[in-house]
């Protein structure tokens, strides 16, 4: 049903997926930039569609809604949500004997920017294994949005400018929408504030927020793209939002002052979960430790790793 050519495959239809290097034809789970290239033409959510058109400019595409299927190349195609950015997509690919169910970036756990994700069972699962490790068993979500909005609250009350690092697409929405709604106000980078716009076009509230201009306000939070160099000659607290903070050695590695485990990708124990819910036949894991596959044949699944070299035959 698929095959692995330095990269992943529908073989009747020939679609590729989440390529990052230019297709004749693509499925595009969400609009982040390791999972998409300026394809011929493209297939995705209305608002991945949106998102990747203002990335990368006019694109031809097919927009897929959630939950409703349509007919391509000698298969049945599904988009569920993913609950990983605005948009992201599970893909459930149907030929009339077996299914795959494609998950990209994922998580279970609930999201104020997200539609939360949706998984459908199938004979085949072929799930993003980011954080397939028991080392990343993540804090409760409230546990972690707590500590966010503490200290980045403290960091302002002591006069220091507070500045978080987030991806400009999907975490610093969540960040945004997570600081506003507990009334600490809110500047955006210029390379953020066209991705918030896309989001509020589709019905996502991200609460009041303004756009830094080089001098941020003395009160707000500034929300800023990884590595932004510093933003004022007074004093700042660095704080970095991923799920990568569960480590100890991570606020030091990122270079910040405070590392926070809040992830929009599924944790090891929601990984798991994923499986149980669509209790396929046989388990493909990528972009993660390959010992995840080994964990999950140890709990009694048929599982393996995807994407290596010897792996260039069908499915």
């Amino acid at each position: 049903m698929f095959f692995w050519d330095n990269g992943l495959r529908l073989a009747r239809a020939d679609l590729a997926i989440d390529f990052s290097r230019r297709q004749p034809r693509a499925f595009i789970s969400h609009a982040h930039s390791d999972h998409m290239a300026r394809h011929a033409y493209a297939l995705c959510t209305p608002a991945t569609a949106a998102l990747y058109h203002c990335r990368l400019g006019p694109r031809p595409t097919l927009e897929i809604p959630y939950r409703e299927p349509i007919q391509w190349g000698g298969l049945r195609l599904t988009t569920f949500p993913a609950g990983h950015c605005l948009g992201s997509a599970m893909l459930l690919a149907e030929d009339g004997e077996q299914s795959l169910l494609y998950t990209g970036d994922f998580k279970l756990s609930p999201s104020a920017t997200a539609e939360p994700a949706e998984l459908p069972q199938a004979d085949i699962l072929i799930i993003e294994s980011t954080y397939g490790h028991p080392d990343y068993r993540l804090p409760p979500r409230n546990q972690a949005v707590e500590e966010l909005v503490d200290r980045v609250g403290n960091a302002l009350s002591e006069g220091a400018l507070a500045v978080i690092e987030a991806y400009p697409l999907g975490k610093a929405q969540e960040v945004t929408r997570l600081l506003t709604a507990a009334g600490i106000p809110v500047l955006q980078h210029p390379a953020i504030s066209p991705i918030s716009r896309i989001y509020e076009s589709f019905g996502v509230d991200l609460g009041e927020y303004g756009l830094w201009t080089g001098r941020p306000d003395p009160g707000r939070a500034a929300v800023v793209p990884p590595r932004t160099r510093p933003l004022d000659r007074g004093r700042e607290v660095r704080f970095a939002v991923t799920g990568w903070a569960n480590s100890a050695s991570a606020k030091y590695r990122l270079r910040v002052d405070h590392a926070i485990a809040l992830s929009d990708h599924a944790d090891y124990d929601q990984l798991f979960e994923a499986v149980r819910r669509v209790a396929p036949r046989t388990i493909y894991c990528t972009h993660g430790p390959e010992s995840f596959a080994d964990r999950l044949r140890e709990a009694g699944y048929d599982a393996r790793p995807l994407g290596r070299p010897l792996q260039r035959t069908l499915f």
